[in-house]
């Protein structure tokens, strides 16, 4: 623990130096830019212009000028260096206007803007006339006049024709062209009209361009950009006066708040119609296409309405906009996308997957059989009142004692009705007993009851404390139905809030505990009514939180949570209607998380809402609409997975039922000697059997058998070559039979070369040497077949296929046959064999080239045994 709090706190540290760090070279960074429009400004303000003569030694010819002003038409800063150099060696004395207009046509971009700036200054350096139009012409983006061929048909064009002239204009006011900061009140007039609050996509492009003059010009409005005041020597010589502060900052804030009144009211508005959907869709199950259109137009526009005003705001170092919480809505977009699916809910199919399943989900304990009426809350009024008047009768003592009994069962009757009982029984005590010592014995008694009951409390506290302890721990039906039983004497309001909250607290990796603290709230639900909808809230004001959060962290209490929602549906604890809502949520934004929680969701109770009666038509076209999501994505394969697995899991794919081989009687009880019973105990008696057999009937289908050998055990392929052995004293052509198909089976599999049929090949390879072993076949046919595995196939035209270079399970075969018996091959004429092959075997491994992994180990270990062997 001491260890990851060490690693947890120099992280810190490290991500406290990187911050650090990357602060420091943003100070750096904008140090070296106000020292470059410090140069600039005052080379503005006072700038020596060449005179006459000079220019009238530079190029003043129409062709050579009108080259250069064409190229300010696409001012950038990788070409910035050349231009300037191309404008200091002509002669624009003539053409300053047009200069002006190219200028005032480019269309420039954030990073464009101080390239500009500085072709701008150079031209102002050298021609008087050129500020004044400059100015004039940047300013007809704002107010272009009667012509109207000056305005761009595209409103997005224009907006971003502003921005990007608003910036510039801004920049050349910092470096001294516009000397007049007053230049800038028409321009915020005309943007924070009231007249464009009428039109939504000219107030969101105002909003746009009020956000962009605040960040820019901080100090127009009197605010400090933080952690850059020691700068302010450049700001404060740019003249701005307060009045000039005073009416910017009153104007954007006066805009803003018009803004966010058009916002609350429009999100009033969105509100409502939610409302109004989640009705629908829990009715209908779907939307029309009607509805659909003017919701997601509205929602869209609120979404970039309050993106805009929240821009501003962050600008204006103001808090951003506080919308009134949600409630209960529900998010509705793509409905007219739902199309029930061709499979409609049948009430063949089961729910449940078993019997023990739906015991568990719907067969609940009756608390009423073993916990008492009074503790659940069920108690009659008159068999209350009853209860005390005997107690009254019994004295003083066991009427406090009532009162203790009555305490303890808090749920049954109200606290105001039972302070109203004891209210009256005090005063009919006064009135019957008036002398002083009576008095005196009811406070002495009082005083008695106060401490027992101080004592009950204690010990409820102390057993519900240990009740809650035991709660993670219950992990069956029994155990969780066994405390549920024990809750109930522990009954109270305090109690059962305290019980919500530790059902909300279940740990986030113990998913497992889901389904048995979903159990014990229905169970309680039936007496306890405000135990599930205090459970409920929290897992939805959860749910809510993580939705709005968007952060890409705390998966697994995400995970948690909607797992625990899934639980709660299939009690019926849930309503299906939040189900809907959280899954429509997810699916909104089909990204990261949201994929994860959305599936966990429908593993959860996914199908139990497809196969319930009321739940399925909307079901289906949520289960469409995630299809058509995973078909549109870009989903990466662990996500593709994890949506392929849930949609499955509801609707599994329509295909026949497999139907099983029928096999008759004598063939299954050999199936079952072959492949069930055998084992080295058993051995004998499965031989005696098949010996038992009529033979004429089942040689044949012995020898089918006994060539599935990869059907069983692969450790257990010697005894299928021991009953070959055996039988073979019994009828002598069995072994040849078998040995024959072996054979053309090991044959078969390198003509196919399948990749399905490599383990049945390396089955055959075992039993072939196991053969061998038992001396069913010489040492030639081991060697012929050796041969033939290194070298069919070769020198054909049909080479690539039957064993291309990249293929090394024939490898794998040889390797495996040497190894079951090649430690026989240790003299005489079969060792010299061996040795020939092994010759043969290295120049096939060194013709394939590089060996994988794998292969290279499986062949050093067939070496090193051989080696070991030879030597002893």
């Amino acid at each position: 623990m001491e260890h990851m709090e060490n690693e947890s706190h120099e992280g810190k540290k490290q991500d406290e130096e990187g911050h650090h760090n990357n602060e420091v070279v943003r100070l750096e960074e904008y140090k070296k830019l106000i020292d470059v429009k410090t140069a600039l400004r005052q080379s503005n303000l006072n700038p020596e212009r060449p005179d006459a003569s000079h220019l009238r030694t530079l190029d003043s010819s129409i062709k050579r000028n009108t080259a250069v002003i064409k190229k300010l038409k696409a001012i950038n800063d990788e070409q910035k260096d050349g231009l300037m150099e191309e404008l200091k060696s002509v002669n624009l004395s003539k053409f300053v206007s047009e200069a002006v207009s190219y200028i005032c046509e480019a269309k420039l971009r954030s990073a464009d803007i101080q390239a500009a700036v500085q072709i701008c200054s150079l031209l102002h350096q050298r021609y008087k006339d050129f500020s004044p139009c400059l100015i004039q012409g940047l300013l007809k983006a704002f107010f272009p006049g009667k012509a109207g061929d000056d305005i761009d048909p595209d409103k997005n064009s224009r907006a971003m024709k502003k921005r990007s002239t608003l910036k510039l204009l801004m920049e050349l006011y910092f470096v001294g062209i516009v000397e007049d900061a007053s230049t800038f009140i028409n321009i915020i007039k005309d943007l924070t009209s009231v007249e464009h609050l009428k039109d939504r996509e000219t107030t969101q492009t105002n909003l746009t361009l009020l956000a962009s003059f605040a960040r820019q010009g901080k100090h127009f409005l009197g605010l400090q950009k933080h952690g850059q005041e020691a700068y302010d020597e450049f700001f404060m010589g740019l003249n701005i006066t307060d009045d000039l502060k005073t009416f910017f900052k009153k104007s954007l804030s006066s805009y803003y708040d018009a803004a966010v009144a058009i916002l609350q009211s429009e999100h009033a508005s969105l509100r409502a119609m939610e409302s109004e959907n989640a009705k629908i869709l829990n009715v209908k199950g779907e939307l029309s296409d009607e509805n659909t259109a003017l919701y997601e137009k509205l929602r869209k526009s609120f979404d970039q309405l309050l993106r805009c005003v929240s821009s501003l705001a962050e600008a204006l170092d103001m808090q951003p906009p506080v919308m009134p919480d949600d409630g209960h809505t529900t998010r509705v977009t793509t409905a007219s996308e739902l199309s029930p699916s061709g499979k409609h809910f049948s009430a063949v199919e089961p729910i449940w997957d078993d019997e023990d399943t739906k015991a568990f989900y719907e067969s609940l304990p009756d608390l009423r059989v073993f916990v008492p009426g009074v503790l659940l809350g069920e108690a009659e009024p008159k068999l209350v009142d009853q209860h005390g008047k005997v107690h009254e009768q019994t004295g003083e003592h066991k009427l406090e004692q009532g009162a203790e009994v009555q305490n303890n069962a808090e749920a049954s009757v109200p606290e105001h009705q039972l302070e109203g009982k004891t209210n009256v029984g005090s005063k009919n005590r006064e009135k019957k007993d008036k002398t002083g010592k009576e008095i005196s014995k009811e406070k002495e008694a009082d005083q008695k009851g106060d401490i027992e009951r101080e004592k009950v409390r204690v010990t409820d506290g102390a057993s519900l404390d240990n009740l809650l302890q035991r709660l993670p721990r219950c992990v069956s039906r029994d155990l969780i139905d066994q405390l549920t039983v024990e809750f109930c004497y522990l009954n109270s309001k305090a109690n059962r809030k305290k019980l919500a909250r530790a059902l909300f607290n279940v740990p986030r990796t113990s998913l497992e505990l889901l389904p048995f603290y979903s159990r014990l709230v229905a169970t309680l639900s039936t007496c306890m009514k405000d135990l599930p909808s205090m459970l409920l809230s929290m897992l939805e004001e959860e749910f809510n939180f993580l939705m709005n959060k968007k952060d890409q962290i705390k998966i697994e209490t995400k995970i948690r949570n909607i797992r625990f929602i899934g639980e709660l549906c299939k009690f019926n604890i849930a309503p299906s209607g939040l189900v809907f809502s959280c899954l429509k949520a997810c699916l909104d934004d089909f990204s990261h998380h949201n994929i994860d929680v959305a599936c966990n969701l429908l593993e959860t109770c996914g199908r139990f809402l497809y196969l319930s009666q009321g739940t399925t038509v909307r079901m289906s076209n949520m289960l469409e609409i995630l299809r058509r999501l995973k078909n549109v994505k870009n989903l990466d394969p662990h996500h593709s997975t994890l949506v392929e697995n849930a949609y499955y899991l509801c609707k599994p794919p329509e295909r026949s039922a497999r139907v099983s081989k029928v096999r008759p009687p004598l063939h299954q009880y050999i199936r079952k000697l072959l492949f069930s019973d055998l084992d080295k105990t058993s051995v004998q008696h499965v031989l005696r059997q098949l010996r038992k057999l009529p033979w004429a009937e089942c040689e044949e289908y012995l020898v089918k058998c006994f060539l599935k050998v990869h059907k069983g055990k692969y450790s257990q392929v010697h005894l299928i070559a021991l009953l070959t052995a055996g039988l073979s004293h019994y009828h002598d052509d069995f072994h040849v039979a078998v040995v024959d198909e072996v054979l053309e089976e090991i044959r078969v599999g390198l003509e196919l070369n399948d990749y399905a049929m490599q383990q049945r090949q390396l089955a055959h390879m075992r039993f072939l040497g196991e053969l061998y072993n038992y001396e069913h076949i010489d040492s030639s046919v081991i060697f012929d077949t050796l041969y033939l595995i290194t070298v069919f196939g070769h020198g054909t035209l049909e080479q690539d296929l039957l064993d291309p270079p990249e293929d090394f399970f024939r490898i794998r075969m040889i390797v495996t046959l040497l190894q079951t018996c090649g430690h026989y091959f240790d003299r005489g004429s079969s060792k010299r064999k061996l040795d020939r092959f092994l010759l043969h075997f290295q120049r096939y491994i060194l013709n394939k080239g590089p060996l994988p992994l794998d292969v290279e180990f499986d062949v050093q270990r067939f070496q090193y045994g051989l080696h070991t062997e030879q030597n002893e």
